[in-house]
């Protein structure tokens, strides 16, 4: 029995570890039981197993409790090495698809990735960690009615695009005469996109200068 009892341990861990690369925010020990039709003190014993682990070999990730859920994060002492991994690519060139997505954030923030998805016709989550990691885009609290992430533009945005303030924008309606039926849609929460469906943005090849 003990044997069968460590393979289910191992088991759960490795489904852990995978559903936790995937996770956008912190997921509680409650839903993670639920979706792995295990109880929450079996994975919560597992979440606290594997953090000790990683600590204890001194991984370039741990495993935290924030905000009552638990995340993948980089250890603080590497962060000079993430650092420059991502400041690295700040001279790259900006796709077709992020300049969209970026686009749909400046005027339609605070907003969600569900309603960019929904606004765009496309998963665009990739798009939008690539946004985030170039600072341009940035965390704006949540939704009230689903406790959705929302994000808006950033400062160093305005600076690129030498703008004082986002009044500077220039109007959307002449150039989108079909943004009162889109925004309907995005307010009625319908995303015209299969969520599960992959990125195909990351792939574009069209990129500009920002």
């Amino acid at each position: 029995m003990t044997g069968v009892r460590d393979q289910q341990r191992l088991e759960l861990k490795g489904a852990l570890e995978a559903v936790l690369m995937v996770v956008d925010e912190p997921a509680t020990a409650e839903h993670l039981a639920k979706v792995l039709d295990r109880t929450p003190r079996e994975v919560a014993d597992a979440l606290r197993a594997l953090a000790d682990e990683y600590t204890a070999q001194r991984r370039g990730f741990e495993l935290r409790l924030v905000a009552g859920g638990w995340r993948f994060y980089t250890r603080p002492e590497y962060a000079a090495a993430v650092e420059a991994f991502v400041l690295d690519g700040q001279q790259a060139r900006l796709t077709q698809a992020a300049l969209e997505t970026l686009a749909v954030v400046a005027y339609r923030q605070p907003v969600s990735r569900s309603r960019v998805s929904a606004v765009r016709g496309v998963n665009c989550d990739g798009v939008m960690r690539t946004l985030l990691q170039r600072g341009l885009v940035a965390e704006a609290g949540a939704e009230p009615e689903t406790g959705a992430i929302l994000y808006r533009t950033t400062n160093y945005f305005l600076e690129r695009m030498g703008l004082r303030g986002l009044d500077e924008l220039p109007e959307l309606a002449p150039f989108l005469p079909e943004a009162d039926a889109i925004e309907a849609e995005t307010q009625e929460g319908v995303p015209s996109f299969d969520p599960d469906a992959p990125d195909t943005d990351v792939d574009d090849d069209k990129t500009t200068e920002l």
